[in-house]
């Protein structure tokens, strides 16, 4: 938790941006319950909602709040803990010292939350809520609002005005990226030191969850730790570590504040590159580093994008797996069967920052549209860039083999894409790199105290062999 006055401005700025756009009534929020894994008492393991969090920063379950648009009075709804959850957990803090220890003098019983809630709908006033992830708070909304349904009744209003916030890091919470981008160093050294011949790719894991659980809350998204990268998302960890073969490990820590990192390197299993490797290795590493050359306030990062795919089929062109005019394939899609995902994506209190709340309100601005294209139609953070914007910087290429076919099947490539040359790479695997990156006044700077071993060189003297 931060100081409560942080939380205390916070609110009052929601407020006024609210005010401001027009609206009036009631927010809503309603922060997550435990979630049973097998059974009510065996719950997964606890994570508050971020906007809650972000708003309030009270890390406990079945907590709620309403702000009064009109009079401007705060209420925390929630119940002190009795005898049972004593014997159990031991003495707590009161609802009230904890309501307090964010700047909110009121609070409520959970059960009084319903009443509200319905009085509210009965006097006409306009109840604003944000778009619920967990079933629970789901369930919760529908049974507040008297609704089948609550998708349709979200308040656009409320969504923009958090994501403006959220969106644009403090210089305290850019102080907690940087610390959860170290331990994200940390995590991914102790992966890279481990990566050895004929053990199971699951040892790896463990050791490296281990240092996220040791020193953090845990890792801020499942981990991806394979030999088979060209599956953009594999979290199988079942493997026997073959020399020859390249290992994509994309992971990242949730500090103990709960903001995120987010790495992805790629490493040669045996320790060296071979040649074949190393070429498309280069082609990445270089687009990454020129990603984050354009990284700047004022560009978009749809411009990034189009201007790093066009660098890649730079790259492939040398090497004769594309040929023809460069930006003519950019404007082809040609880039899309080599990297089907989009350059980046906003991080913060979530690895993929706000996406509950509907990517292209968190990714667009109001003048973009996304586009439908293969890879550039993933792309999540499109926006124009600006200071405070914490994003990450990932190209890619891999070499998907039914994907290759599909194109080859249905005229995709047309003329540019060489297909005989590419049955060599079928069992290639696929290479990405990943960093994460702060917008700055004057440009861009990559989040945390170092930076990972990148370039080919680098990377074979860090695994030493």
């Amino acid at each position: 938790m931060f100081e409560k006055e942080v939380y205390i401005r916070r609110r009052a700025q929601l407020l006024a941006k609210m005010r401001e756009s027009g609206q009036s009534g009631i927010i809503l929020f309603v922060g997550n319950a435990e979630a049973p894994a097998q059974y009510r008492d065996n719950a997964y393991k606890w994570r508050q909602d971020s906007s809650w969090l972000y708003y309030f920063g009270l890390d406990e379950p079945l907590y709620a709040a309403v702000l009064d648009l009109d009079s401007g009075r705060e209420c925390i709804f929630a119940d002190d803990v009795d005898i049972d959850d004593i014997i159990w957990m031991g003495p707590q803090p009161s609802v009230a010292s904890l309501a307090g220890s964010v700047g909110v003098g009121h609070v409520q019983p959970y059960g009084a939350l319903d009443p509200v809630i319905k009085d509210a709908i009965k006097a006409g006033r306009t109840v604003h809520y944000l778009p619920p992830s967990r079933y629970y708070n789901t369930l919760k909304l529908m049974n507040l609002l008297g609704r089948a349904r609550i998708d349709k009744g979200v308040s656009e209003p409320l969504i923009k005005a958090v994501v403006s916030m959220r969106l644009i890091k403090e210089d305290i919470e850019i102080a907690a990226i940087d610390a959860a981008c170290d331990l994200g160093y940390e995590m991914h050294s102790v992966a890279r030191d481990s990566i050895v011949p004929g053990i199971i790719e699951q040892d790896i894991v463990g050791k490296m969850e281990g240092v996220a659980l040791a020193k953090g809350w845990g890792v801020s998204f499942p981990t991806i730790l394979t030999q088979h990268g060209e599956t953009l998302h594999n979290h199988l960890h079942d493997k026997v570590i073959e020399p020859g073969k390249l290992m994509v490990i994309d992971a990242g820590v949730e500090a103990n504040s709960h903001y995120a990192s987010d790495f992805t390197r790629t490493y040669p299993t045996a320790g060296k590159f071979t040649p074949k490797q190393r070429e498309i290795y280069q082609i990445v590493c270089d687009c990454n580093n020129y990603a984050f050359s354009l990284t700047r306030p004022g560009i978009t990062y749809r411009e990034v994008h189009l201007a790093t795919a066009r660098k890649m089929l730079e790259g492939l062109s040398a090497l004769g797996l594309v040929k023809g005019d460069l930006d003519e394939m950019v404007a082809a899609g040609i880039a899309g069967l080599f990297q089907p995902h989009g350059l980046g994506h906003n991080m913060g209190l979530d690895v993929h920052d706000m996406e509950d709340l509907g990517e292209n309100y968190v990714g667009y601005d109001p003048d973009q549209k996304r586009a439908k294209q293969l890879g550039l139609g993933s792309l999540r953070m499109a926006r124009r860039l600006v200071p405070g914007h914490v994003i990450t910087d990932e190209p890619g290429i891999y070499f998907i083999p039914a994907l290759i076919e599909k194109f080859k099947r249905e005229g995709l490539g047309g003329d540019f894409v060489n297909y005989e040359k590419l049955k060599a790479y079928y069992d290639f695997g696929g290479i990405r790199i990943e960093d994460d990156v702060l917008v700055t006044p004057d440009g861009a700077r990559r989040l945390g105290t170092s930076r990972l071993p990148v370039t080919p060189d680098e990377v074979e003297e860090a695994m030493g062999r």
